[in-house]
């Protein structure tokens, strides 16, 4: 959520500033806004509601060549969407961005009289107004003092008037990197806005307080001593964070599938077998454990019940599922005997990471499955098991999902494989057959264009609701919330054969019922299921294996998938399914990358 830029060097810092931006734009906002520190003139603020585009016109007049200066995309939580509460905010002679929440910015302004002052709505402009209020001269002994008042999350970058040249930062949980190159010293919330100046980078430590100046980045802790960060270097091209010649980011992305599964299982594959060891995961950790807790959030949260269900079936060994936002907050049943599995593509969710913290207080062990190197919930895992999506974009994700159900699968068959509940020769098979989906995932892609006009079908439907049984329910509530957060239609997923106890009374004449049926096992219960709803009027679109041919008295229209085992057709299945979304919003002429209202990598409570 939210997205931080800050640049000091040798060159104007204004476009450099708007251009971070609109590669930070996907983060998802409704302001934006930049602040540049003209040593002639002091502080050049620009902000507007709606996208940087139109902060971009509204900056174009000003000539200044300030060459230090911070900018910031908003996602309101504090005050509406309004010019006054877009960032950055100004008190007296500081200047801030801010990522975060500030929990007690309401006993704050109270305690410290700040009030009458404050002109905007937001907790940001709280810590401006204390910062302003403490300064004296000394930019480290200012920030201390007001980091030690804050309770909440924050990415503070902070500027102070008497301190041409510089920016000061510091963070908490909510997350940035940083980077200097020849040109100067970058910071921002998110790679995609350094990667054009430097390839090499470090994630801004928590609690400490960087110096950016133009030759280069200083980085105390608190207590003023100095710290060499750890330089990582980023492993993608830019290229691979542009469209390339797509519509749109969504589309470039379900696309890279295949690719991005061949990166995450091929290096995993040793003569044959699920490899882990250079992923620095403990054999002996995978052979003892008696239960497994997978928590995440929305997508995420889908691909470890794809995961659940693989594991209970081929493993017997018991998984739960939770919801990271309702674990945290509860007694989960966890012990030392229980791996927790944490997923989330950006390695930032801020209930995943808490419900991480959570585990390892209780004595677990916790392996995280996330997409971003050195991310925070990477760095507080006992393991980590990163897949190779490469940059994600669209607000919707796509690959991000299909690697993490691949990273399930190869733990699983390693899992497996240690504690000698499957043979070698069955784990072979096993992995034979998952190098082979990203094959099945092109063949989908490459025959999906029945798929068009089915989205301009349910473009006009209120409602949409889609079922399956066993594996293909799991993957029914991942299409639910594609279709809903992109087309903005509302759409429900239910188990097959839950329509008798009172779900069937939503089905009416001509309403869209997206029937996923790829199981053989339950492939003849689900057809009873859809005779059910066609029967009542529903609008059929059956989604299963090559050779289940059906008539029209079972579905109004047919999609096929290339003919695999079931555990590994929920790959092909998702290709569809994400094209259904895909299609239906761009048909609905919506913004398919960017959706109303959300963000792309939720780093608030």
């Amino acid at each position: 959520m939210c997205g931080i830029i800050g640049y000091t060097g040798k060159e104007a810092a204004k476009d450099i500033l708007i251009n971070g931006l609109k590669q930070l734009e996907y983060r998802g906002y409704d302001s934006a806004g930049i602040a540049v520190l003209d040593e002639k003139t002091g502080i050049v603020m620009k902000k507007r509601v709606g996208k940087v585009a139109e902060l971009e016109q509204a900056a174009s007049g000003e000539s200044t060549q300030a060459t230090c200066g911070i900018g910031h995309t908003r996602w309101a939580t504090h005050g509406g969407v309004t010019e006054t509460n877009a960032h950055p905010h100004r008190q007296g002679s500081v200047t801030i961005c801010h990522n975060g929440i500030i929990e007690n910015y309401k006993e704050l302004t109270a305690e410290y009289g700040l009030k009458n002052i404050l002109n905007s709505e937001t907790d940001t402009e709280v810590v401006a107004a204390l910062l302003d209020k403490f300064y004296e001269g000394n930019p480290y002994k200012t920030i201390k003092k007001v980091i030690d008042l804050l309770a909440g999350s924050f990415a503070l970058c902070i500027m102070f008037d008497d301190q041409p040249g510089q920016i000061f930062a510091i963070r908490n949980v909510s997350p940035m990197v940083a980077a200097s190159f020849e040109g100067g010293s970058i910071i921002a919330s998110d790679l995609t806005a350094v990667i054009n100046f430097s390839k090499k980078y470090f994630v801004v430590p928590e609690y400490h307080i960087l110096t950016l100046s133009q030759s280069g980045i200083d980085v105390q802790d608190l207590k003023g001593r100095k710290v060499e960060p750890e330089i990582l270097e980023v492993n993608w091209d830019i290229t691979s964070a542009q469209k390339g010649g797509y519509p749109h980011y969504m589309l470039k992305e379900i696309n890279e599938q295949p690719e991005a599964l061949e990166r995450t299982i091929a290096p995993r594959i040793q003569d044959g077998l699920p490899f882990l060891e250079d992923d620095g995961i403990d054999d002996e950790v995978l052979k003892n454990l008696k239960s497994i807790v997978v928590v995440a959030c929305g997508t995420a949260m889908h691909a470890g019940m794809v995961g659940k269900s693989l594991i209970e079936s081929k493993l017997r060994i018991p998984v739960t599922v939770e919801i990271a936002s309702e674990f945290r907050y509860k007694d989960p049943i966890i012990d030392s005997d229980t791996l927790v599995i944490v997923v989330s593509q950006s390695g930032e969710t801020i209930d995943t990471l808490e419900a991480l913290r959570l585990a390892r207080k209780k004595g677990c062990k916790v392996l995280s499955i996330v997409n971003v190197k050195g991310s925070t919930i990477a760095r507080e895992s006992d393991y980590v098991l990163y897949t190779h999506a490469g940059p994600e974009i669209a607000v919707a994700s796509t690959k991000a999902y299909t690697v993490q159900i691949s990273a399930m699968y190869i733990l699983a068959a390693r899992i497996g494989y240690v504690k000698e509940i499957l043979s070698a020769d069955e784990v072979r098979d096993f992995m034979t057959r998952l190098s082979g989906v990203g094959e099945i995932m092109q063949e989908t892609i490459n025959s999906s264009n029945d798929i068009r006009r089915i989205a301009n079908h349910i473009k006009t439907a209120p409602d949409v609701f889609y079922i399956g049984r066993g594996i293909d329910y799991t993957i029914s509530l991942e299409a639910s919330l594609k279709l809903k957060e992109i087309s903005y239609i509302h759409a429900e997923a239910y188990a097959a054969g839950e329509l008798k106890h009172g779900t069937i009374a939503l089905i009416s004449e001509q309403v869209p019922v997206i029937a996923i049926a790829t199981e053989e096992s339950v492939y003849a219960k689900v057809i009873s299921n859809v005779r059910e709803v066609k029967s009542r009027g529903a609008y059929v679109i059956l989604i299963c294996q090559e050779g289940k041919t059906e008539s029209e008295e079972v579905c109004d229209k047919q999609i096929f998938i290339p003919k695999t085992d079931s555990e590994f057709g929920v790959f092909a299945t998702a290709v569809i399914l994400q094209l259904i979304a895909y299609y239906t919003s761009d048909a609905k002429g919506l913004d398919v990358d960017k959706p109303r209202n959300l963000a792309k990598s939720v780093t608030v409570e």
